[in-house]
């Protein structure tokens, strides 16, 4: 015969071992200002003894919020969205809220209108929207307007936060004009995705105000694949000295190709990606790359939508942007006397 499991601990318990009422006790739980910090102590400290938890949806119903967020986002296996929405669990639950992330393929076919259904069935005080490769007006179109929601890109008709796409590669594209390079090549991201054309017009714009030529670039994917297949080519050209790829693993397939060359980073050729990946410290050479703050970025997103909620504060009309950093390792170097 299977044992009953012991019930558990509830409101009036509580009440019992603290020596006050059950009204008192939800009172608590609900932060209810007209209850002293002594009472409020002794009722905390009857409900660890308990191990009492108060029940989510019951909470939910007493206070009108489900303390969830919900998190909408394409591409989640790239290293980018994947830091963020960590970081965003992170910090919502350091804030005490659950998050609910809804990862989409495409925005076809009604998909994100059919999160935003599912969040609106969770019940989700608000939305955080990562939207990728998918334009931010096609993503903000299906989301509702009764419901806080920030989103994590470009400018838009919702509070915003966003990266620096623009100014850390025309910082990092200026770097290595100043070590000597006449020009600089690059290895762009995804033509349909807003950060790519951001990094892409950082780099460019860096070579037009140094009088540099801006070479040809084609746009590829976000892979270490991509970043050999298009660094084949660029290995292959001897007057090719420095290049900026537009991610981390983009630069890594370029190292590949420039090996499989028999030339030699950087000796011959100076390379930087973008992202700062945990094992771009640890590549052959270690990657000079650009760091985003995915942490930073995270924190935003979550301060921004519960400033939402709570009213503290209006939103603010620009976006919040959260710098990124030039790291610098060995990958880079002055371009050598004869390529001059």
């Amino acid at each position: 015969m299977t044992a009953t499991p012991p019930a558990r601990p509830g409101l009036r318990d509580v009440a019992r071992l603290a020596g006050v009422s059950h009204q008192t006790v939800s009172r608590v739980f609900k932060n209810h200002p007209m209850v002293s910090q002594k009472t409020r102590d002794r009722v905390l400290a009857a409900a660890a003894q308990l191990d009492f938890r108060p029940n989510a949806a019951a909470r939910a119903l007493a206070t009108g919020r489900s303390r969830t967020l919900g998190v909408v986002s394409f591409d989640t296996a790239l290293f980018g969205p994947a830091s963020i929405i960590a970081a965003i669990e992170r910090n919502a639950r350091a804030a005490d809220f659950f998050t609910s992330v809804a990862s989409l393929e495409s925005p076809g076919h009604g998909a994100v209108a059919g999160a935003v259904d599912r969040f609106r069935d969770q019940g989700v005080d608000g939305i955080i929207m990562i939207p990728g490769h998918v334009p931010a007006d096609e993503a903000l179109r299906h989301l509702p307007d009764d419901l806080p929601t920030v989103l994590l890109g470009p400018r838009a008709a919702v509070p915003t936060v966003s990266a620096d796409h623009y100014l850390a590669p025309r910082e990092a594209t200026r770097y290595l004009l100043e070590l000597g390079h006449r020009t600089v090549h690059h290895l762009p991201g995804p033509a349909d995705w807003s950060e790519a054309n951001e990094r892409t017009r950082g780099w460019r714009d860096a070579l037009t105000e140094a009088g540099a030529d801006v070479p040809g670039c084609a746009p590829g994917d976000w892979s270490a694949r991509s970043g050999y297949e298009r660094g084949r080519v660029l290995a292959a050209d001897r007057s090719v000295t420095a290049v900026f790829a537009a991610n981390d693993q983009i630069a890594l397939g370029l190292l590949w190709a420039i090996h499989e060359s028999g030339r030699r980073v950087p000796d011959d050729v100076s390379v930087i990606g973008f992202d700062d990946i945990p094992e771009a410290a640890f590549l052959t050479p270690p990657l000079t790359t650009v760091r985003q703050d995915f942490t930073a970025l995270g924190r935003h997103c979550v301060e921004l939508l519960i400033a939402q909620l709570t009213g503290a504060g209006a939103a603010p009309d620009a976006p919040k942007l959260v710098p990124s950093k030039l790291i610098v390792r060995r990958s880079t170097g002055p371009a050598a006397p004869y390529r001059i």
